[in-house]
């Protein structure tokens, strides 16, 4: 009998755990999901800890027009103000380029008091390009004067973990290269042992002569093969047909599919990467582009991830 009690004990514990595991650590809101010309659905991902309220941004190309798509899809239940104001905490910015912060630039006279985390070279332009009353009001706590103050800048490095105020979740700050002499960055999110990866704009380490995304590789592999790792949030901007010097700083099908590869073989090969959430962003939507993405990328998925093509303000958990 007494061993009877063990084995159900044990069982019990299993089964516990496995419906645990199986539980999304992380909720999801696209902003806005698109590389370019669309200028009301550009990259913006609002995450927060699965049943948690308290968002971050992650980029914020689009910011308004992606909360009434969500308020719209009963995503939020809330008016969008009070999305904004309330639920959005805080705002990552991976670079300065403009579909990547326009729709913070442009509600910040309607946005509550927030902090903006970055890397050096992307608060130096927000400084000096964007809030800097030639090109609009300074909403921020630095630059040039008279100081509004609504923003308070935060700056991030490659060192440590960084908690994020007024939420329960922690990031670390990778750079990326996004074309020759440019870097852009990647946030790993952690809430309690589970993680989020999101990349900004990134080219392949092949073309753009670095060792960047090797490095982010390096340092996730260990948090793939623990099963902490949710997914990875991360651009593919061309077709193949793209020629390799009209890349820009961005990915391919193939290019993605090799970089996984490197990840893949980082993690022991086998099947570590199966069902492993890759949730595609930053598609250029030119011609015939988002229709060749997707179908490269179906036909060239040998490592069997769970590819995610976001929609705006439609939840994705994790």
């Amino acid at each position: 009998m007494k061993y009877k009690n063990r084995f159900l004990l044990s069982l019990v514990c299993m089964v516990f755990y496995a419906v645990l595991s199986a539980q999304p650590a992380f909720q999801v809101v696209p902003l806005g999901v698109k590389g370019g010309m669309a200028e009301n659905n550009l990259s913006a991902y609002m995450l927060a800890p699965a049943g948690d309220n308290r968002f971050i941004c992650l980029d914020a190309g689009t910011v308004h027009a992606g909360l009434e798509k969500a308020v719209a899809k009963k995503t939020f239940r809330q008016p969008v103000s009070v999305v904004l104001k309330t639920y959005l905490k805080a705002y990552f910015i991976s670079h300065g380029h403009l579909d990547h912060l326009a729709g913070m630039v442009i509600n910040s006279p309607e946005d509550s008091v927030k902090n903006i985390y970055a890397m050096p070279y992307v608060l130096k332009v927000l400084r000096d390009k964007y809030f800097s009353w030639q090109s609009w009001a300074n909403f921020a706590d630095s630059g040039e004067a008279p100081l509004l103050k609504k923003y308070h800048y935060k700056t991030l490095d490659t060192i440590a973990e960084v908690p994020v105020e007024n939420t329960d979740l922690f990031v670390k700050t990778f750079i990326l290269s996004h074309g020759t002499g440019y870097n852009s960055t990647a946030f790993l999110v952690r809430h309690q042992e589970a993680f989020a990866l999101y990349l900004g704009d990134t080219g392949a380490d092949t073309i753009e002569h670095s060792s960047r995304l090797l490095q982010l590789w390096q340092a996730i592999a260990p948090l793939v093969k623990a099963k902490q790792l949710k997914g990875i949030f991360i651009e593919t901007s061309f077709p193949n047909q793209q020629p390799d010097n009209q890349l820009f700083g961005h990915l391919t099908p193939k290019l993605l599919m090799h970089e996984m590869g490197v990840l893949h073989q980082l993690c022991g090969g086998g099947n570590i990467l199966q069902d492993l959430p890759l949730i595609v962003t930053h598609i250029k939507p030119a011609g015939n582009n988002e229709a060749d993405i997707k179908k490269q990328l179906k036909q060239n998925n040998p490592f069997k991830m769970k590819l995610v093509f976001p929609k705006q303000g439609k939840r994705i958990l994790l």
